[in-house]
């Protein structure tokens, strides 16, 4: 059973981390557009190369834009604490809210899609190295 409240500090950190782990995805992602780059180079002519790369270059244009979409949400869950702990802040034990399950369940669904897309992308580049 999902928990339904905890507390404002343990929330704040899991933002932390996930804001951190979205950035080293970001960056992960770029690190492989860079390597479709070399590869459209490197193969230009052929189309069986081309099709495949242009898949993977649009997937990754797509996992940026959830990687910013979560961010977003993030961003606005953390404003949402800091406003809800000021009218709180009265209470002599540390305040609890409301667990964020919604997007602790959103960056789940988003690791595993994009451990899928990575492992498919690093099959591909094997292919024409």
């Amino acid at each position: 059973m999902e928990k339904e409240t905890a507390l404002l500090s343990d929330l704040h950190f899991e933002h932390k981390v996930w804001t951190n782990e979205l950035g080293f995805f970001e960056d992960e992602i770029h690190t492989f557009e860079r390597r479709l780059e070399d590869l459209a180079k490197k193969y230009l002519p052929k189309r069986e190369v081309m099709v495949d790369l242009e898949h993977f270059q649009n997937q990754f244009i797509r996992q940026i834009e959830v990687i910013n979409e979560l961010k977003h949400d993030i961003r606005m869950h953390e404003q949402y604490l800091s406003r809800t702990a000021e009218f709180k802040a009265t209470s002599a034990d540390q305040p609890v809210f409301k667990d964020h399950s919604q997007l602790r369940e959103g960056m789940e669904i988003f690791r595993k899609i994009y451990a899928e897309l990575k492992a498919d992308f690093f099959r591909y580049a094997a292919k024409w190295i």
